[in-house]
C-alpha cells in the first residue's frame, strides 16, 4: 500500500505551515520566508502556489468557513430526526475546533486582516453555516424565535472554538466535555 495518496500536496503543506505560524506570531507578524522556511523552500518560491500572504490567509479562512458549511449541511441531511441533527452538528463542530486549533485562533484573530471582498465571502459562509444550525435549533426548540436561536448558536460556538485556549484534557476527554456543555447550553436557552 502506497504512503502517497495519504501525503498532503505541497499546498496544502504550505497552508498548514501559514496556520500555524499565523496562530502564533498573528498574520503580521509572520514573513512569507518564515513561512517558506517551515516546508523547506524559499520564501519566494511559494508564489508558485499563492499569489501573496494574504492569498494564503484568504484560502485558510475561506476555506474553513465552507469546510463547516459543507460539513454541517451534510450531517444534517444524513440525520434520522432533528435531535441526531443537532447531535451530528455539534460532534462535527467539536472535532473540527479540536482538530484545528490552528485555524481557530486564525480565524477569531485574523479575520479582519482579510480583504474586504474575501471577509465578505468568510461571512457570507459563515451565515450559512449558523443558519444551518437556527434551522435545526428551531426544530427541536419550537418556542426559540430565530434570533434567539442565532444568538445560542454563536454562543456554542463560542463554548466550542475556546478549545485552543482551554485544551487542559486529553482530547477525547475534551470531546465529551464540549459536547455535553454544548447540549447543555442549547436545552437551557431561554425562549
Amino acid at each position: 500500500m502506497s504512503t502517497d495518496a495519504a501525503k498532503p500536496s505541497r499546498r496544502e503543506q504550505i497552508l498548514s505551515a501559514a496556520a500555524e505560524k499565523f496562530a502564533r506570531f498573528g498574520f503580521h507578524g509572520v514573513g512569507i520566508d518564515d513561512i517558506g522556511a517551515a516546508v523547506g523552500i524559499s520564501g519566494p518560491a511559494l508564489y508558485r502556489h499563492f499569489r501573496s500572504k494574504d492569498a494564503m490567509l484568504a484560502e485558510l479562512l475561506t476555506g474553513i468557513s465552507d469546510r463547516l458549511l459543507l460539513g454541517g449541511q451534510d450531517r444534517v441531511g444524513a440525520a434520522a430526526d432533528a435531535r441526531d441533527a443537532l447531535d451530528r452538528l455539534v460532534r462535527w463542530h467539536v472535532e473540527f475546533a479540536l482538530s484545528n486549533p490552528a485555524l481557530i485562533t486564525v480565524h477569531m484573530r485574523d479575520l479582519d486582516s482579510l480583504a474586504d471582498a474575501d471577509r465578505h465571502k468568510v461571512r457570507e459562509l459563515q451565515r450559512s453555516y449558523v443558519e444551518v444550525w437556527v434551522d435545526v435549533l428551531c426544530r427541536i426548540r419550537p418556542d426559540l424565535d430565530r434570533p434567539t436561536a442565532r444568538a445560542a448558536a454563536h454562543a456554542v460556538f463560542g463554548l466550542i472554538n475556546s478549545t485552543p485556549y482551554s485544551a487542559h484534557l486529553d482530547a477525547e476527554a475534551m470531546s465529551r466535555l464540549l459536547r455535553s456543555m454544548a447540549h447543555g447550553a442549547i436545552e437551557s436557552a431561554p425562549s
